[in-house]
Formats: C-alpha cells, sequence, structure tokens
C-alpha cells in the first residue's frame, strides 16, 4: 500500500527551506513519489500563507509550483472531530491525519497534539517518520 501521511507545516517548511535533515528528506520522498500527503483545503491554504510570508523571501513561480504539487496530493474531505487541542489551528492537521493511510502525522510539535491516540492518530517526529519510511 502507498503511504500518504500528513506533513505539519513546520516540516514542510523546514524541509523546503533546508533540505538536508529528516524534514528535507521527507520532502524529497514527496517530490520523489516514495510518499504523499494526506492534505484538505484548510491544510493548503495554511501551507500557501506560511510558504508566501516575505522572511522566507520564495519566488512566486516557485510558490505556485510546489501549491500545484501539493494539489496533486491525496486531498481530502476529513470528519471534524471534536477535541480541545493547545492551538485550535491544529485541528485541521489531526482531522486529515485520520484520514490518512497510515493515520500518521508528522510534526515538530508533538506536544500540540495529546489526544491524538484517542483519534488511531501516530504523531511522530521527523526524524521518527524518516526511519519508519525507509524500514518500510
Amino acid at each position: 500500500m502507498r503511504k500518504s501521511w500528513v506533513l505539519d507545516t513546520n516540516v514542510i517548511v523546514s524541509g523546503i527551506l533546508t533540505p538536508v535533515g529528516h524534514p528535507g528528506r521527507l520532502f524529497d520522498a514527496v517530490l520523489q513519489g516514495t510518499l504523499r500527503l494526506t492534505v484538505d483545503d484548510r491544510i493548503l491554504v495554511e501551507y500557501r500563507d506560511v510558504l508566501s510570508r516575505p522572511r522566507f523571501a520564495m519566488r512566486p513561480e516557485r510558490l505556485e509550483s510546489l501549491i500545484a504539487l501539493f494539489m496533486l496530493q491525496d486531498v481530502i474531505v476529513p470528519e471534524p472531530l471534536n477535541v480541545d487541542l493547545p492551538d485550535p489551528d491544529d485541528l485541521p492537521f489531526l482531522e486529515a491525519a485520520r484520514r490518512a493511510t497510515d493515520g500518521i502525522l508528522v510534526t515538530g510539535n508533538a506536544r500540540h497534539y495529546p489526544r491524538a491516540r484517542e483519534f488511531g492518530i501516530i504523531v511522530l517526529t521527523p526524524a521518527q517518520a524518516w526511519t519508519r519510511l525507509v524500514e518500510s
């Protein structure tokens, strides 16, 4: 079965801006088709909003090509979850992870998802996710 995971925005940004390290390797796996992203419209909007911030100095054509790549991934309509999180803006990632093929959410902020296990979601750091991807 092909792998499709949710990558939190911090992992996407790290992977794009700093290609060395685990986030970069995970993003390379997306580019190579080894790993697919599970996203919904809210996640796509967040990816665009964050990557278009002036501090990242991303050229508009590069941003558009990344957004096009993201839209070719596994775009889903998640079922709403009734759960309180430390940051309510993280809810789309948890909801999307519930529909990901392996139920995996990769983030640099695991503490933002304290109740993920209740919904069958596995929260991994980029290093843990890379190990899991390589070992499969």
